[in-house]
């Protein structure tokens, strides 16, 4: 379903994605609970690890770990489980993924929603 997601995107947007993996997990590792404070691993749908463009991960320095996203289907499937607004998995899949890809690029909210936006 996430590379179903990655797929509808918008050309130009998949090809400033470049090479950031995206990884699904089932929830968060115990790391980024502890370091994310989350009182519970369904407190965060995904995650994006590492330094975004605009901070300088253009020139990574030695050691520096790749970038990559993250995204827990435990905590998307309750998310949806719980949802009374209609969206459907696909949707929420998509949102989380733009959003985090977002976090890369420094976008801001309003740019997240109109990539959303466009991959309908």
């Amino acid at each position: 379903m996430a590379a179903a997601a990655f797929a509808a995107l918008p050309d130009e947007f998949r090809a400033l994605v470049g090479n950031v993996p995206c990884a699904v997990a089932e929830f968060p590792d115990e790391e980024t609970i502890a370091e994310m404070e989350l009182e519970s691993p369904f407190d965060i749908l995904g995650l994006f690890r590492g330094i975004g463009l605009p901070q300088g991960a253009a020139d990574p320095m030695t050691g520096q770990l790749p970038n990559q996203i993250w995204l827990y289907r435990r905590p998307i499937l309750d998310y949806w489980a719980e949802s009374e607004d209609g969206e459907t998995l696909g949707d929420i899949v998509t949102h989380v993924l733009v959003h985090e890809i977002g976090h890369h690029f420094g976008f801001s909210d309003e740019d997240m929603e109109a990539i959303e936006a466009a991959a309908d």
